[in-house]
């Protein structure tokens, strides 16, 4: 009698190796990174654990709510991103504020004008998430103010002891926006440039600061015309009463 053969044997269901918790948390970063810049912030945690391939219960053991996750996407791809030397390379008065400001722009495009960068900065913009107002103050304070101090430099119009005001720093926006856009029109229209991006930057800034020179000594010099103006109508006003009261 044949003896019958051997059933085949299942093969053996190979472990994944367990990760580190360090290396946990990394993972599941950078997933919901790509999840958020997809989906928006409204993106459940549970179909992000799904696409992870790991459980709803074991990404809350990494980040105990959906708000930290965010906060850390938040710290990762944009705080995480910001380099302190490029302040130190913008006041750097021994070079050219032009070679200053283009240098500047193609290392923070590099930095930030990214795929992912881009799409989770508009969606935190549309689901008015505050990431956007943080990183707006961030950008006042360690560019757009010191900037403008180096503008007034350039423009030959230093005031140390004059604030910096706000139509100074909306002055600077409209360089700082442009650029933005630029990014946006490759990213989220599919539109890309004719030219380079190096390029386009080298003609913006050109553009602003042949602009500057006219504009920004006016702005610079608008709030102390306008004290000006303000005291010589309180004294004006002062001695129309006083001659009306010799009058009397």
């Amino acid at each position: 009698m044949a003896t019958a053969p051997a059933s085949p044997t299942a093969p053996a269901r190979v472990k994944k190796p367990r990760l580190r918790a360090e290396e946990r948390q990394q993972q599941i970063l950078h997933g919901a990174i790509r999840y958020f810049s997809e989906m928006g912030f409204a993106g459940q945690t549970r179909e992000l654990s799904r696409r992870l391939g790991i459980t709803q219960p074991l990404l809350y053991r990494y980040f105990k709510s959906k708000k930290e996750l965010i906060d850390k996407v938040y710290l990762h791809v944009f705080m995480g991103r910001w380099q302190p030397q490029w302040l130190v390379a913008l006041r750097d008065q021994a070079v050219p504020l032009d070679e200053r400001l283009v240098s500047f722009y193609k290392d923070y495009a590099r930095a930030t004008y990214q795929p992912e960068w881009i799409r989770i900065y508009m969606f935190a913009g549309l689901e008015s998430s505050d990431l956007n107002r943080r990183y707006l103050q961030l950008i006042k304070k360690e560019l757009l103010i010191p900037i403008c101090h180096e503008l007034r430099i350039h423009c030959g119009v230093e005031n140390d002891k004059l604030p910096v005001s706000e139509q100074e720093i909306e002055f600077y926006w409209t360089l700082h926006d442009g650029l933005f856009y630029t990014a946006i029109r490759e990213t989220i229209y599919n539109l890309p440039m004719a030219i380079s991006f190096d390029e386009k930057v080298r003609m913006a800034v050109a553009n602003f600061l042949a602009g500057a020179k006219v504009t920004y000594p006016k702005l610079v010099a608008a709030p102390a015309n306008a004290a000006k103006a303000a005291k010589a109508a309180k004294t004006s006003k002062a001695a129309a009463a006083k001659k009306r009261a010799a009058a009397a």
